[in-house]
């Protein structure tokens, strides 16, 4: 009988013996004498993390959920999450192979999968405080996003196939923590987690507490986020959950996703939005220091992600749309309005809750001077609700349709916060 045949958290030592057993050919040497290194190194707010390595250099990663998140003892949240995250990468690789780690192995008992190092690439949030520059990334990261969202929906999927795709990737507990922590508290501080700068107490209190037309705006995205069963997406898509390169060697992409356990089925926009919010997040940082160069390129890449996107899109739509009604003319364009006029919604909603939620970002945090982080803190609010506000016009229509639009309200938004 195996000790790992009853749920325990894993601690360094255990490691090697866990691999020894679940994937004992992938290592040079398995027996009690082979050499092994192991590291814990997750630093993110929800689970344990170890690199291991053998005395060949051969590298693994074990990541494993625990019973509740390490950034607060209040969320107890089923370790499923692992399942959902090893089953998600398996079929990411098979719609953009080379985006995303491979899984090796995804152990049900002790709810830890076994998956390809990455230890080669950078965080990108890391990389990007240090105002690192990489120019694949608008092209694999809109490839990645068109690739793995398109052919799950409605649209290309077997009505029935995606209906029982949908049973599998259901995620109520990571749910309820995006439906608490971006749709909720930021607005409200319901249960008083909210992080806020003394300086800006005021500022919040009257621009997010107290705005009532935005409280109607944030709750149709909130039942919107929770009901249109759009696509399978990543569900905490960030520079968080990205590793780069400056480029592409040895035929491997320069661009890797990972952490998909908040994958369920949802609005495609949430994703988008939440990469091109994190890269403004990056922009506050770069403009603190001064490096324009850094901003500009950072600017420049958030309209190509949204432009690269709708031109993906639309090309992988006419090439792959299956349902007969989907082909109606001009239907694709207005189905990716609606994914854009979401993408801005959400953009808004990821810049708030991380300038003003219990989960701040390096960007933000790693800015000093609590005053220039509070100017900053203004702007990224400021920009949030015209995101939300601005992304219908008085028509109906959607009023931020490209990349320039896009970007063009964030700069804006700089000069009303006086940045």
């Amino acid at each position: 009988m195996s000790r790992f045949d009853r749920y325990f958290l894993m601690k360094e030592k255990d490691i090697p013996d866990f691999v020894r057993e679940k994937v004992a050919g992938f290592f040079y040497e398995t027996g009690e004498d082979a050499a092994f290194s192991v590291k814990e190194i997750g630093d993110g707010n929800v689970n344990y993390v170890f690199r291991i390595e053998d005395s060949g250099g051969k590298s693994l990663i074990v990541k494993q959920a625990g019973e509740q998140l390490r950034i607060s003892p209040d969320f107890n949240i089923s370790t499923d999450r692992n399942r959902i995250e090893s089953e998600m990468l398996i079929l990411q690789n098979k719609y953009a192979p080379g985006l995303v780690p491979k899984i090796y192995r995804y152990d049900t008992v002790l709810c830890a999968c076994i998956m390809e190092d990455l230890s080669d690439y950078r965080l990108m949030r890391h990389a990007l405080i240090e105002h690192k520059i990489f120019p694949h990334f608008a092209e694999d990261i809109t490839t990645y996003l068109v690739n793995t969202t398109l052919p799950t929906t409605d649209v290309v999927m077997d009505h029935k196939e995606k209906k029982a795709l949908v049973k599998t990737f259901i995620n109520p507990d990571l749910c309820e923590i995006t439906e608490y922590l971006v749709l909720t508290e930021p607005y409200n501080d319901v249960k008083k987690r909210n992080i806020i700068i003394e300086e800006n107490a005021g500022f919040v209190r009257r621009e997010l507490y107290e705005d009532k037309k935005l409280h109607l705006k944030i709750v149709e995205l909130k039942f919107g986020f929770m009901n249109n069963a759009q696509a399978l997406i990543h569900g905490d898509l960030h520079t968080g959950s990205i590793f780069v390169k400056e480029k592409a060697e040895n035929g491997l992409a320069a661009t890797r996703i990972f952490d998909p356990e908040f994958a369920f089925f949802g609005p495609i926009g949430y994703d988008l939005g939440n990469v091109i919010a994190n890269l403004f997040f990056a922009w506050d940082n770069g403009r603190v220091w001064g490096d324009g160069a850094f901003c500009a390129w950072i600017t420049e890449t958030a309209a190509s992600v949204i432009d690269l996107f709708k031109e993906k899109f639309l090309s992988a739509f006419e090439e792959t749309a299956a349902d007969v009604m989907a082909k109606t003319e001009a239907f694709a364009k207005a189905y990716l309005d609606s994914i854009i006029a979401d993408t801005a919604a959400y953009t808004g909603t990821e810049l708030i809750r991380r300038t003003v939620g219990m989960a701040p970002v390096k960007d933000l945090t790693a800015i000093d001077d609590e005053k220039v982080r509070a100017r900053v803190s203004r702007l990224n609010i400021i920009a949030g609700k015209r995101f939300i506000f601005e992304r219908y016009n008085d028509n109906g229509q959607g009023n931020i349709r490209n990349g320039k639009d896009f970007t063009g309200l964030f700069l804006n938004s700089v000069k009303k916060a006086g940045l």
